[in-house]
């Protein structure tokens, strides 16, 4: 069954510029598996060494986070949209005491 797959901006050069994909599978672990027997590479950017998904990666299923379902081990159907996305860190630098977004003061 074919599952909707988003691809985040740095895992297109994988996807051959793709945004979405759709693959087959029963759970997110399978797809991550068909995923990277069309998209070689795919799988070392998702998973670590041990098979888990980064501790910087998320991915969703119809919006709901799959760490809060059943992991990798999550259903998918078909008509599915599975999301990744990379977590983003930063934001604003301050110097103590200059004004930042929404005028709030930086005590430092």
């Amino acid at each position: 069954m074919a599952v909707t797959v988003r691809i985040p901006t740095p895992l297109r050069k994988l996807t051959e510029n793709q945004s979405e994909i759709e693959i087959d599978g029963e759970t997110v672990e399978s797809l991550i598996g068909n995923m990277e027997a069309s998209y070689p590479g795919i799988k070392d950017r998702l998973c670590d060494e041990s098979g888990k998904v980064r501790r910087f990666i998320n991915i969703y299923i119809n919006e709901e986070d799959i760490r809060f379902l059943d992991g990798t081990h999550s259903a998918v159907k078909a008509g599915d949209r599975v999301s990744i996305v990379p977590a983003i860190a930063g934001g604003l630098a301050g110097v103590a005491g200059q004004r930042g977004p929404g005028g709030l003061q930086d005590r430092g």
